[in-house]
């Protein structure tokens, strides 16, 4: 009797292992599709010739995807289940995927943000469902450490996917190209010819990735990961678990989503833009300014084993996501209010860029802070409450284009850089918000403040 149940215990634990493994690789895939768009932006704003807003509308297209399918993905889950939903996800990503191929061949915008979009809807599927699973697949203190052992697989991804495309899309032969196209050499219709050539490059790296998803869609759906039932492994009371309450009813989840959206729309603030704010100061794309973002993911994969290692045993998750976010206030108020011209790792630059590569690093405790804060004891909503924090995941694509608004409105007074400088000041109460969230915001139970003495 002892021996069997010992090696159940063992089997349980190599099943949670081998699941943990299989998640890293999922959230790989997420970060590989999702960090690329920071290289995507300035790239396709060169060889579509692109305005800045409609540039921007590269992240929209890709985030918005998450407002938009987030709550069906929750219905489709509870109906085929976590894994049939992350193949079937993985299967939307291959088709988003695969319209690049058309899409580079003609040089068509609207069939990149077709493609965008597809991969978007293929990540909130993938999002909702893989994100509560790691909550929820061991004890909910120690679920920050799990979220920082997979989304090592993230960050890692972030690096290499910059990496990869500079050095696979972009060839030397191209960098010159690119050089010659920004100084104004051709016009017309050589122009035209070069740049249809020069988009031509994302065509099999994309068709490769339709494959890979596709595959990895079949892998996980017939892998040992174990189906789990939200409504028994994350209650808190069974009388929680039978009541008619609704979602709305949990404050803790609804201020959540919003630390969510501060989080990731600042995140995507600080990657997307950190390029363009080189190359304001004189920093070309077809330079060492190429690789600013991999320079912070390289940051947040260090601040992601700093979680693994100090989560629980050492300290707390909500104490990991308050000194995360006090820090991340702390650099946004330094980026507005210091400068100076340094060289750093053959860029030179206002000092201010680099504090915002530093945000890196205490953004990995951001994401894996706030989701079990904001999921726990929503037993049957699970499912549902981890879609609206996928909703929240929109910030990448709304708060970009809030402080492109803002740095458009500075220009006509001031130079790019200093326009570009000045608007990041949006960080500060976003940053502002999430400490008051950990401190306050994740305690409350009850949206009437006569209740929350019951």
């Amino acid at each position: 009797m002892t021996l069997s149940i010992s090696n159940k215990k063992l089997q349980s634990k190599q099943t949670t292992i081998y699941s943990m493994i299989i998640l890293a690789l999922l959230f790989f895939i997420f970060g590989l599709v999702s960090w690329v768009n920071t290289i995507l932006v300035p790239y396709f704003q060169l060889t579509l010739q692109l305005t800045n807003f409609q540039s921007s509308f590269v992240t929209f297209a890709f985030y918005i995807a998450y407002l938009v399918m987030a709550i069906p993905s929750s219905f489709l889950l509870n109906k085929v289940g976590y894994k049939k939903g992350m193949m079937l996800g993985l299967w939307c990503m291959s088709i988003g995927a695969l319209l690049f191929v058309p899409a580079a061949y003609w040089r068509t915008y609207q069939l990149f943000l077709l493609g965008l979009f597809l991969l978007g809807v293929g990540l909130a599927i993938l999002q909702s469902a893989a994100n509560p699973y790691v909550t929820i697949v061991g004890p909910i203190e120690s679920a920050a450490k799990r979220m920082s052992i997979v989304g090592t697989g993230n960050k890692l991804a972030g690096v290499i996917a910059n990496l990869v495309f500079a050095g696979v899309v972009i060839k030397e032969s191209d960098k010159v190209l690119m050089r010659e196209i920004e100084a104004g050499v051709y016009t017309g219709s050589s122009l035209d010819a070069i740049l249809d050539n020069l988009i031509k490059g994302v065509m099999m790296p994309y068709l490769i990735l339709a494959v890979a998803l596709f595959i990895f869609g079949i892998i996980i759906r017939y892998s040992i990961l174990p189906e789990l039932d939200p409504s028994v492994v994350n209650k808190r009371t069974d009388e929680d678990e039978k009541s008619s309450k609704s979602i709305l009813q949990y404050p803790a989840l609804i201020l959540g989503v919003v630390a969510m959206f501060f989080h990731i729309g600042t995140q995507m603030i600080a990657l997307a833009t950190s390029i363009q704010y080189a190359g304001s100061m004189g920093e070309s794309l077809t330079g060492l300014a190429k690789n600013i973002p991999s320079y912070t993911m390289m940051l947040t994969f260090v601040g992601y084993f700093i979680g693994i290692i100090f989560i629980p045993k050492y300290i707390s998750q909500r104490y990991a996501l308050l000194i995360a976010a006090s820090i991340n206030l702390f650099l946004s108020a330094l980026i507005i209010t210091t400068s100076g011209t340094v060289t750093i790792l053959g860029i030179t630059t206002d000092i201010s860029l680099w504090y915002l590569v530093l945000m890196g690093l205490p953004n990995a405790l951001l994401y894996a802070g706030i989701w079990p804060l904001a999921i726990n004891g929503l037993g049957k909503h699970t499912n549902l409450g981890s879609a609206f924090l996928v909703m929240a995941l929109c910030g990448s694509a709304i708060m970009p284009m809030i402080y492109h608004s803002i740095v458009d409105s500075n220009i006509p007074s001031l130079s790019v850089a200093s326009a570009m400088k000045n608007s990041y000041w949006i960080l500060m109460p976003c940053f502002a918000y999430i400490v008051w969230y950990a401190s306050f915001g994740y305690k409350i139970k009850f949206w009437k403040r006569r209740n929350q003495l019951k």
